[in-house]
């Protein structure tokens, strides 16, 4: 490696961010379609008088009002597993993060909904970083966070969303992005 490719490497820092393709939504995903599938499959059974379920048999319930109730948790779990495999294919929320003093420049980049806004880009100059904020918050709905605390703007969140991350993950990544961008660290 020559120094010049070192001294580029160390002028850019690009963090990816980890949206809706992590394993707990895959796991919730596949166990909604599974049951939901079930529950229309039980609702349509009952209906036809034709076992469709591969275990147990629900063409003894009686269509009214059991396999209505059942057919309706089908269709609504259905649903629910479609937005599911939906957001996990469209990543909402995946990107990353690009600190650039190259080109003088913070760009946060993530993936939404399709449509008129699919793509959600925000980009400043370095000088207008005022700070890096950490946000830790302990108890039953625990939440650490990084933001990037702008000139005249909200906070930008830098973290994923879900899981929180260890305490020393974030205080390095705090560190880290603080000394990068020569700004104060808040929060520790």
């Amino acid at each position: 490696m020559t120094a010049s490719t070192t001294q580029k490497q160390n002028r850019i820092i690009r963090k990816s961010v980890l949206g809706s393709r992590r394993f707990s939504n895959y796991w919730w995903a596949t166990i909604v379609s599974i049951g939901g599938t079930g529950f229309l499959l039980g609702g349509l059974s009952s209906y036809l008088g034709v076992n469709l379920l591969p275990v147990g048999d629900t063409t003894d319930l009686v269509f009214f009002p059991q396999g209505i109730a059942m057919g309706g948790y089908g269709v609504a779990g259905v649903l629910l597993a479609l937005y599911l495999w939906l957001v996990i294919l469209w990543d909402v929320g995946g990107g990353y993060n690009e600190f650039n003093k190259e080109t003088g420049t913070v760009k946060i980049f993530r993936w939404g909904f399709p449509g008129k806004n699919r793509q959600i880009e925000f980009t400043c100059p370095i000088e207008e970083v005022q700070s890096i904020r950490v946000e830790i918050k302990e108890g039953l709905n625990p939440r650490r966070a990084l933001y990037l605390r702008v000139n005249n703007r909200r906070e930008l969140p830098l973290t994923r969303v879900g899981q929180p991350l260890s305490l020393s993950d974030l205080e390095n990544q705090g560190a880290e992005l603080a000394r990068f961008l020569e700004v104060p660290l808040e929060g520790l």
